[in-house]
C-alpha cells in the first residue's frame, strides 16, 4: 500500500502514528530554525557528549510536551470549527511573536552563560573607572562564567515548539483532525516530538563530541571555547530571531520568500526565511565564534613546549 501523506485517514491510526515519527526524525535531521541554533548553543555549551546528547533530549522534551499539547487543541479546534483561532494561530503575527519570544530567551540564557546574570544592568563604577574597562572586552577569559542550564532547554523548547513550519502544519491541520477521537488528539504531536527527540539527542551528542576534540587547549580552555561559542549564538542569535520577528509582523510578505530546490524534502524543497537563519545563526556565528574562541584559548591556555 502507498503512503499518502495528505491522506492519513487511508492508512489507518497506526500508519497515521508512523508518519508522525518519521516526519520527526526528518524535521529533527533538516535545518530548521525552532531546533537546530538552540540545540547546537545547549549542546556545545555543555562540552562533553553526555551533556550534549542530554541537552538535545532536554529541549526535545520540552517541544514535545508542546506539540502533543497542541495536537490535541488543534483536534478540538477542527471538530469544533473554532475558525478564528486556527487562522490566529497560522497568522504572521503569530509566527512573528513565537520569533520575537524565542529571540528574547535565546538573548537571555546568552546572558546568563556570558556575563552571570540573566538581564542588563548599568554599573557606572566599572564604566566610569577605566583601569576596569578591559572587564568589558570578549576576548576576557574570566568573562563567560556559567554553564547553560538544562532547566533553560526544556523552556526553551516549550516555546519553541510553537513555531510553525511545513511539519507542524502536516501534523496540526491534517494529522491530529483525523484522529478517531478526543483521547487520540494529542498522539500525532507527541509521536513527532519523540521522532524529533530521536534526531535532536543524536545530533546534541555529535555536537558535544565535537567540542570535546579540541584536545590542545585542556580542560578550562574547553570550557571556554564552550561557552564562547554557546554565549555568542544564543545571544546575538536572540536579536537576530526577534529582529526577524519584527519584520515579520510589519512585513508579512517576507515569509513568502522561498527558493526552490530539487531536493524533495520538507524544510529544503523550498529554501525559507527559517534555513536562512540557521545559516546566519549556527554557520555564519557559530563558525566566527568558534574560530576566535579557539585563538584566544590556545594564547590563554595552550600547552606550553616542553624546554629541551
Amino acid at each position: 500500500m502507498a503512503i499518502n501523506i495528505l491522506d492519513p485517514i487511508a492508512g489507518g491510526l497506526l500508519m497515521t502514528l508512523f508518519l508522525s515519527y518519521i516526519l520527526g526524525i526528518v524535521h529533527g535531521i533538516t535545518p530548521d530554525e525552532h531546533t537546530w541554533p538552540i540545540t547546537f548553543s545547549y549542546a556545545i555549551g555543555s562540552g562533553s557528549t553526555k551533556k550534549g546528547a542530554e541537552a538535545g533530549l532536554v529541549f526535545s522534551l520540552g517541544f514535545t510536551i508542546e506539540r502533543a499539547v497542541m495536537s490535541e487543541v488543534m483536534f478540538f479546534i477542527f471538530a469544533y470549527g473554532l475558525t478564528s483561532f486556527k487562522d490566529f494561530i497560522s497568522s504572521s503575527l503569530f509566527f512573528g511573536l513565537v520569533y520575537i519570544v524565542v529571540g528574547a530567551v535565546m538573548y537571555i540564557a546568552g546572558r546568563y552563560v556570558k556575563y552571570g546574570e540573566y538581564y542588563p544592568h548599568i554599573e557606572l563604577d566599572k564604566i566610569l573607572n577605566r583601569k576596569l574597562k578591559r572587564t568589558y572586552r570578549h576576548e576576557e577569559t574570566d568573562f563567560y562564567k556559567k554553564d547553560v542550564k538544562m532547566s533553560m532547554a526544556i523552556i526553551h523548547g516549550l516555546i519553541a515548539g510553537f513555531g510553525f513550519g511545513a511539519f507542524a502544519l502536516i501534523i496540526y491541520f491534517i494529522f491530529a483532525p483525523s484522529m478517531p477521537g478526543p483521547a487520540f488528539g494529542f498522539l500525532p504531536g507527541l509521536i513527532f516530538g519523540l521522532g524529533t527527540m530521536t534526531a535532536q539527542f543524536a545530533f546534541g551528542a555529535l555536537f558535544g563530541t565535537w567540542i570535546r576534540r579540541v584536545k590542545k587547549i585542556g580542560i578550562k580552555g574547553l570550557k571556554f571555547v564552550a561557552r564562547y561559542i554557546s554565549a555568542t549564538v544564543l545571544l546575538y542569535g536572540g536579536l537576530v530571531f526577534a529582529v526577524t520577528g519584527v519584520f515579520v509582523i510589519f512585513f508579512p510578505q517576507i515569509l513568502s520568500f522561498g527558493i526552490v530546490t530539487p531536493i524533495q524534502v520538507e524544510n529544503l524543497s523550498n529554501l525559507g526565511i527559517g534555513f536562512f537563519i540557521v545559516i546566519a545563526i549556527v554557520c555564519g556565528l557559530g563558525i566566527v565564534a568558534y574560530i576566535k574562541a579557539i585563538r584566544i584559548a590556545t594564547e590563554k591556555f595552550g600547552k606550553k613546549p616542553k624546554r629541551s
